[in-house]
């Protein structure tokens, strides 16, 4: 591979990954116009076709088979050099990449991280808020807080502390809906997430499994805009419980410990001070959390 052709690796790789143009834009922040324009390189540089137009979007050719690994590979040894390198660094400047969900992020660890920016001001912070698990071997993030039963990925992984999850509805909402509602929760609705799915994998484990789905989202702090203004009911962090008071628990209902927190983040990284500083912090000011987090179920 000449350089012409690492310079068009990344963008082979991210329409493999995705399927499509557009998808591959958003995927690497470019336009339409420029993926389109380093793939028609690519094919011209090597005298073949790599994609075929197909009705799910664009598929590997035979000559796009055979080079998807090797690329792989490349990128492979290209981002581990990176880590590597960037994992001598013993100044606490630079810049630490930090994903997390919204369910976390807005409430819960926003203070966290204006008290590490004030702590370590030459230490910037840049922060994904994402339901999608950004890929810490694929360098897309340094550090990650997941909230998962358990990690499988060959990362560096802190588990913290299970959290405690109980069924929330604003006081209004009771006061429409409880005296009519059956023991199972018929004539009740939960707020689902993603497309709206009214009998999904976890309704016959909820308290209430006849109550219905309905009004989706993917993002829970929306999630719980919906539920203060009673539009149904959310099972959530018992921290919002008392975050905000027009959200009331369920009669009856108590907390569950549920999935665990977990700090992720790639070995290669374990010896860069920064990327050190900011997961020991963040581990040791959520454990300080830990009783919000868990509750009364203590």
């Amino acid at each position: 591979m000449n350089t012409l052709d690492w310079e068009q690796m990344p963008y082979f790789l991210a329409i493999a990954r995705s399927g499509s143009l557009r998808a591959a834009a958003e995927q690497l922040s470019a336009t339409h116009g420029t993926v389109n324009r380093h793939l028609v390189a690519l094919e011209a540089a090597y005298g073949v076709q790599l994609f075929r137009r197909s009705r799910s979007g664009l598929e590997l050719t035979a000559a796009g088979e055979a080079l998807l690994p090797i690329a792989e590979e490349a990128e492979t040894l290209f981002l581990g050099a990176r880590r590597r390198l960037q994992g001598l660094d013993r100044q606490e400047t630079g810049v630490v990449r930090f994903s997390l969900t919204g369910t976390m992020a807005y409430e819960i660890v926003s203070p966290i991280l204006v008290k590490f920016i004030e702590t370590f001001p030459e230490i910037d912070l840049e922060v994904v808020v994402s339901d999608r698990f950004e890929d810490i071997n694929r360098f897309e993030t340094d550090v990650s807080l997941r909230f998962a039963h358990t990690v499988t990925e060959d990362v560096v992984a802190r588990k913290l502390f299970p959290m405690a999850l109980v069924p929330l509805a604003s006081q209004s909402y009771l006061d429409r809906y409880w005296s009519d509602a059956g023991k199972q929760g018929e004539g009740l609705h939960w707020i689902g997430w993603d497309e709206i799915n009214r009998s999904p994998d976890w309704l016959s484990n909820s308290v209430f499994p006849r109550a219905e789905v309905r009004h989706a989202s993917t993002d829970h702090v929306f999630q719980l805009s919906l539920t203060r203004r009673g539009f149904g009911m959310i099972s959530t962090s018992v921290y919002f419980e008392d975050l905000y008071p027009e959200l009331v628990r369920l009669p009856g209902t108590k907390p569950a410990l549920e999935r665990s927190l977990w700090i992720l983040l790639h070995s290669d990284l374990r010896r860069t001070t920064r990327v050190r500083r900011f997961v020991d912090f963040l581990a040791e000011e959520l454990i300080k959390l830990k009783p919000k987090l868990q509750g009364d179920y203590l």
